[in-house]
């Protein structure tokens, strides 16, 4: 139970403002559809997303045991972080 709220609160804290949650406010603020029809494609949509992901990692956990993921992914957070900063300078 703990790595599931571990899990549900790492991915709270990351999704919030992200261009998912962003686009969901979108649909959502348009108007054309109901919030709920919003609310279940927007959820069914980060289900089955985080479940490919799952699938990856568990089937592919033994090839990439070999590499640093956590190293991996601060060095691409930092980077995109870099790319989005030196957009937002140009613009």
């Amino acid at each position: 139970m703990l790595i599931a709220a571990s899990v549900f609160l790492t991915l709270l804290i990351a999704e919030l403002g992200d261009k998912t949650q962003l686009a969901t406010l979108v649909f959502t603020a348009g108007g054309d559809a109901s919030p709920w029809a919003v609310f279940a494609g927007a959820s069914a949509a980060l289900i089955a997303s985080s479940g490919l992901a799952v699938l990856i990692g568990h089937f592919g956990a033994r090839y990439l045991e070999a590499f640093p993921l956590p190293l991996i992914a601060g060095a691409l957070f930092v980077l995109l972080g870099v790319v989005t900063i030196v957009r937002y300078l140009r613009a």
